[in-house]
C-alpha cells in the first residue's frame, strides 16, 4: 500500500516534472507535425502553370510542350473567385454555338478533332480547362462536385462577348467525365441547352465495375492525404495504360471469347484517367497525337501543382456514377435532341451497361440517338471522323 501511495502523490521533484512537461510537448508537436505532414491545409486556389511554370520556360521549351497555349485560335484566361479558367472561342460569330466539355485527366486537348471541323463548317465553338487540367487554376478547399463544375459552365459561358444564354442558346457536347457533367447541366437548365450530345459519358458506371480496393482508398480517408497524393502521382506517371492493357490482354490470352468491355477484370479508379489517354486494345498507342495526349498526362504531373488534388476531388466527388435522377430528367427533353455515342470497345464506359442502364431512363430509342463508334474510350480523338460523321447525321448537316 505504501508503494502504491507514493505513485499516486504528485511529483515532489522539478525534475520530474520538466520531463513530464517535454514529453507532453514533444508528444504534441510530433502529432501536429505528422498532421501538417500527411494532412495538409488546403489552399483556396492552386495556381496553373500559365503563372507557375511558363515563365520560367524558354521560347523553346514551351513550343515543346505537348499541350501549347496556342492549341486552338481565341484563346482567354477567365478570372473567377475559383481561379483562372483558360477558355477558347472561334468560328463564326452567327454559327451554330457548340460549348465542349473534355474528361477527367486530359485537357480540351482532346476535343480537337471534333471542334476544328465543326468550325470550319460554320460553327461558334468554345471550349475550356476543366480547373486543375490544362491551363485553368483548382479551387483547393472545394469538393470537385456537380456544383463546382456547373458553376464553372455558366462562368465560361459569361465571359464571351457573345451571348450563350437563353432559350436553346447554344449546343452541349461532353466526352467522358465531361459528358457527364454536360448531362447533369441539361438537367438542371434544360432549358439553355438546344441539343446535348454526351460521347461516351460518366454518371452511370456501375459501382461495381471499380474494385472494392480502390474505392476503399480513395473515399473512405483511411489513407493520408498526402501520402494518397504520391501514391496516385507514382501510379499516373506509370505507362500510361498499364494496368486495363494487361487486363485486356489477359482476358484474351485466358481463351475468352468476350470482348475487353464485357471482361469480369475490375478497374481502379486511376483506370479512369488511363483510358482517357490511350486505347487499351492498341499496344502501342497507334497515333502520334495519342502519343502526345499521353506526354500531355506526365506533363501535368510535372508542372501542374493542382493536376492530381483536382483529379483525387474529383473521383470522390464528381458525377461519375449513380447520376440516376439527372439521368431521369433527361428523358423529358424534346425527342431527338439527346444523343449518345459509345465506343465499340470501351472498357470504362461499357456499352452493355449503358444500353441496360442509361437507354431507358433517356426515354428509349424513340427519344434519342443512340450510336456505337469504331474505337476505345478515347475514340473523340483516334476516330475523330467516326464520331463526326454522327455528330452531322444527329444534326442533320452534310
Amino acid at each position: 500500500m505504501e508503494a502504491i501511495s507514493k505513485c499516486l502523490q504528485a511529483p515532489s521533484e522539478p525534475r520530474t516534472t520538466a520531463i513530464i512537461a517535454t514529453t507532453v510537448a514533444t508528444t504534441v508537436a510530433l502529432i501536429s507535425l505528422t498532421r501538417f505532414a500527411l494532412w495538409p491545409k488546403k489552399r483556396a486556389v492552386i495556381p496553373g502553370p500559365l503563372s507557375t511554370a511558363l515563365p520560367r520556360l524558354t521560347n523553346a521549351e514551351i513550343a515543346e510542350i505537348p499541350y501549347s497555349p496556342d492549341t486552338f485560335p481565341g484563346a482567354r484566361d477567365v478570372v473567377t473567385p475559383y481561379g483562372n479558367i483558360r477558355v477558347y472561342e472561334f468560328g463564326p460569330e452567327h454559327g451554330r454555338k457548340v460549348l465542349f466539355i473534355h474528361g477527367i485527366s486530359t485537357s480540351c486537348m482532346t476535343l480537337k478533332d471534333i471542334a476544328i471541323p465543326l468550325a470550319e463548317k460554320g460553327c461558334r465553338v468554345m471550349l475550356y480547362d476543366l480547373f486543375g487540367r490544362g491551363f485553368s487554376d483548382a479551387p483547393g478547399d472545394v469538393p470537385y462536385d456537380t456544383r463546382l463544375f456547373v458553376t464553372q459552365i455558366l462562368l465560361v459561358l459569361a465571359s464571351s462577348p457573345l451571348s450563350w444564354t437563353g432559350d436553346n442558346g447554344f449546343n452541349l457536347i461532353g466526352y467522358s467525365l465531361g459528358g457527364g457533367i454536360a448531362a447533369n447541366f441539361a438537367a438542371t437548365f434544360p432549358h439553355m441547352v438546344e441539343t446535348l450530345i454526351l460521347l461516351a459519358p460518366s454518371g452511370l458506371i456501375r459501382p461495381e465495375n471499380f474494385g472494392r480496393l480502390s474505392r476503399l482508398i480513395f473515399t473512405s480517408g483511411i489513407v493520408p492525404e498526402r501520402l494518397l497524393q504520391w501514391l496516385t502521382k507514382r501510379r499516373l506517371r506509370k505507362p500510361i495504360a498499364s494496368s486495363v492493357s494487361k487486363k485486356v490482354r489477359k482476358s484474351f490470352s485466358n481463351g475468352s471469347s468476350k470482348p475487353p468491355f464485357e471482361s469480369e477484370y475490375k478497374e481502379d479508379y486511376v483506370d479512369v484517367a488511363v483510358q482517357e489517354a490511350r486505347d487499351p486494345v492498341d499496344e502501342p498507342a497507334q497515333t502520334p497525337f495519342e502519343l502526345q495526349v499521353i506526354k500531355y498526362v506526365h506533363w501535368a504531373l510535372d508542372f501542374h501543382d493542382g493536376f492530381v488534388p483536382a483529379f483525387m476531388s474529383t473521383i470522390r466527388y464528381a458525377p461519375l456514377m449513380d447520376q440516376h435522377e439527372y439521368w431521369r430528367q433527361l428523358a423529358k427533353r424534346k425527342p431527338g435532341t439527346t444523343a449518345v455515342l459509345l465506343g465499340k470497345d470501351d472498357n470504362l464506359i461499357q456499352r452493355g451497361d449503358y444500353t441496360e442502364d442509361a437507354l431507358p431512363l433517356l426515354g428509349g430509342e424513340d427519344n434519342v440517338f443512340w450510336r456505337v463508334v469504331p474505337g476505345s474510350h478515347n475514340f473523340p480523338f483516334t476516330h475523330g471522323p467516326d464520331a463526326l460523321q454522327r455528330i452531322y447525321e444527329f444534326w442533320g448537316m452534310k
